[in-house]
């Protein structure tokens, strides 16, 4: 056995045309090092929904050169069977290690194959390359990066003509090429051929966000800002500085691309200490609100200062300027928000958001008379809602103007909520204001988010058999009104690995990530509360009941 895996790895070697990876995997059998290898070749890189994602390294197992060219075959055999054979491919990167080398192999391969290719001029936010797909009439779409993973991995996400990323059947029929692929030799390669945009799309994307804010509205919120050591600062200072807003003040550690991300464990927001910084920031310079984007700007955080929190406040940090903790919202909260304030500016249109999210979008959208729709986790389904004005999934993603771009915004959700932040501001209000009032008006929707990160993805798989072989019947005393497998699908939803617990006055959702080695719990608890008075009782009611349900959804599961 151990021969044989050799002799793939071998094999595998006098392909490889990077140097680095070449030379790694060379270290690797000229050591015999079979556990390693083993973790590389014991099989592929599957290409699904969220397209590639992996470690960066060298073999079947990892994101490199030789299984991004692959994927790249894949997708132009795709597009040639289905008649694009002259289509142009438009290709996107971000700021990681890798990101440019895989685009210009994409760049080729297409080339190669026949197809028209243009390469973004330089690392964008992803929400440039979502937009250019339409805005350039191209048949389909590749954003290289890994989002808000860690340094050590990048992926490859695939976008067709209508500018939302694929769903199935098309990731299967993609997948199906790409295993069609013999070897590299196979695949023509070109060292020339491609385009390399100019500034001009940059500017359209840029010109589109002006459609975001209403005319005249106030411009008066001071930000701190972080790109997360990502791709987003220019174009959100671009994006500000056309609206009109002050200029925010840049966390200067973060403000520069650097695929190391040197200042955080995790580059995600919502990952502890993620936001440490801007919260130093913050406590300098005293603006209204934080904004954060992920490393690719498709993300957008908000973190406010909050008069009544303490300094261990959940997500807080100690007292800034004028009292007070400065604490991260949810992206339920951010989703409310953006939703309410489109809501008092009139827009028509159906509102949407993942089953994973808060149920108070509902509520706002039926108490506007406005449609409201609920997918499957991820913005391929979410802005594929006929009739979309305004989509959100609580792990930060606001697609806030789906005629721009079919899919999550960091820099125009940033926007549109720091337009909403100086309209309150106007008001002698603040983000936490109008919260209130929305529990008020809907009751208190609190959520909380169960996450386990594991190096054995089995545990995954061992967690989720243990749930539906052994449902829970009660949780934090709560009576299960309805267990919904939904690997069966629903009437309005096709079939996903996932769980859901309906209880009285709860919620609970139980699924594997799409992208990263985590097994996801959201919970959802709903308190009614009458007056505003009534608001600190109802939000202790709220965390322990929360607190309870993880504990006991934790024990449910064995995780």
């Amino acid at each position: 056995m151990h021969d044989d895996l050799i002799a793939r790895a071998s094999a595998w070697l006098t392909e490889d045309p990077d140097p680095e990876t070449r030379a790694e995997l060379a270290r690797l059998i000229d050591t015999k090092d079979v556990t390693e290898l083993t973790a590389r070749f014991s099989g592929t890189l599957q290409f699904g929904t969220a397209g590639l994602r992996g470690e960066l390294g060298a073999g079947p197992l990892r994101m490199n050169r030789s299984v991004v060219i692959r994927a790249a075959a894949g997708l132009a055999a795709y597009l040639k069977a289905r008649g694009r054979h002259d289509g142009l491919v438009v290709i996107g990167y971000d700021a990681r290690h890798k990101s440019a080398d895989f685009a210009r192999d994409t760049a080729a391969v297409m080339t190669g194959a026949g197809l028209r290719a243009a390469l973004l001029p330089r690392p964008l936010p992803t929400p440039v390359l979502a937009f250019a797909i339409r805005h350039l009439g191209a048949v389909a779409g590749v954003e290289v990066t890994a989002s808000h993973n860690p340094p050590r991995d990048n992926g490859y996400k695939v976008y067709l003509g209508d500018g939302s990323q694929i769903v199935p059947p098309a990731d299967a029929e993609i997948a199906a090429e790409i295993d069609a692929v013999t070897t590299l030799a196979a695949v023509p390669r070109p060292t020339t051929g491609w385009d390399i945009l100019d500034d001009s799309v940059l500017d359209a994307y840029l010109a589109r966000t002006d459609a975001v804010l209403a005319e005249g509205s106030p411009r008066s919120a001071r930000t701190v800002y972080t790109a997360m050591h990502g791709v987003g600062k220019d174009t959100l200072l671009a994006a500000f500085g056309r609206a009109g807003f002050p200029e925010p003040v840049l966390v200067a550690e973060q403000a520069e691309p650097d695929p190391d991300f040197p200042t955080v464990a995790f580059p995600n927001p919502e990952e502890p200490g993620a936001m440490d910084l801007a919260f130093a920031k913050a406590r300098e310079t005293d603006p209204d609100l934080i904004i954060a984007n992920d490393p690719d700007a498709d993300r957008c955080a908000v973190a406010v200062k909050d008069p009544e929190a303490g300094a261990d406040g959940e997500g807080g940090e100690e007292a800034g300027q004028g009292g007070g903790t400065w604490r991260m919202l949810r992206g339920d909260e951010v989703g409310a928000l953006l939703a309410t304030h489109l809501v008092h500016r009139g827009v028509q249109g159906t509102f949407a958001e993942s089953i994973v999210s808060s149920s108070l979008l509902g509520r706002i959208a039926a108490k506007a008379g406005l449609p409201h729709e609920e997918t499957l986790t991820g913005f391929k389904w979410i802005a594929r809602v006929e009739g979309l004005r305004y989509g959100y999934e609580e792990a930060l993603g606001y697609c806030v103007d789906p005629d721009g771009v079919r899919d999550k915004d960091g820099i125009t959700a940033a926007l549109l909520i720091t337009e909403l932040a100086s309209v309150l501001k106007a008001e002698h209000r603040t983000l936490l204001d109008l919260l209130d009032d929305l529990a008020v008006e809907h009751g208190l929707h609190a959520t909380d988010q169960l996450s386990v990160r594991v190096e054995d993805l089995s545990l995954i798989a061992d967690a989720m058999r243990r749930l539906r072989e052994h449902p829970p019947t009660r949780l934090a005393g709560l009576p299960v009104t309805r267990a919904d497998d939904l690997n069966q699908g629903t009437d309005r939803l096709p079939p996903t690995d996932g769980l859901r617990y309906v209880l009285d006055g709860a919620r609970v959702i139980v699924r594997p990530s799409g992208t990263e080695p985590k097994l996801k719990c959201y919970l959802e608890v709903v308190v009614p509360v009458a007056t505003h008075a009534g608001l600190p009782a109802a939000r202790a009611k709220a965390a322990d009941l929360l607190a309870t349900i993880k504990r006991d959804l934790s024990a449910a599961a064995g995780i």
